[in-house]
């Protein structure tokens, strides 16, 4: 159930074709969670600001049952911060990752929910 939302100020052009698909398997991997489970969402070309300034940034959703945790964080941070550099070259000082450890009981899928 994992789900990766980021959003940018970068314009849609500027995102590449697989960034979707390549993040996907990232989540998947350090979260040690199936693919098929992870969404992954990115909205583009939205007014932002980070700093001060409109210079490209972003801001990531990262919501998981568990997984997340005061070290998992850190690792998690350092990857995702080392893949948005990599494929969007924003740098990790121009974004934040907000981490939301999801009851399952408050996560609904295919007309029930985790917790069945």
């Amino acid at each position: 159930m994992p789900s990766f939302v980021l959003k940018t100020n970068l314009a849609r052009s500027a995102i590449p074709k697989d960034f979707v698909t390549e993040t996907s398997k990232l989540i998947a991997d350090i979260l040690g969670k199936p693919e098929g489970y992870v969404c992954v969402c990115v909205e583009a070309e939205l007014l932002m600001s980070y700093g001060g300034t409109d210079a490209p940034c972003c801001i990531v959703n990262l919501l998981s049952i568990g997984k997340l945790g005061l070290e998992e964080n850190k690792s998690h941070t350092a990857a995702i911060c080392e893949h948005v550099k990599k494929h969007l070259n924003i740098p990790g000082d121009r974004l934040y990752v907000n981490f939301h450890d999801m009851a399952r009981q408050d996560v609904g899928r295919d007309g029930t929910t985790f917790a069945r």
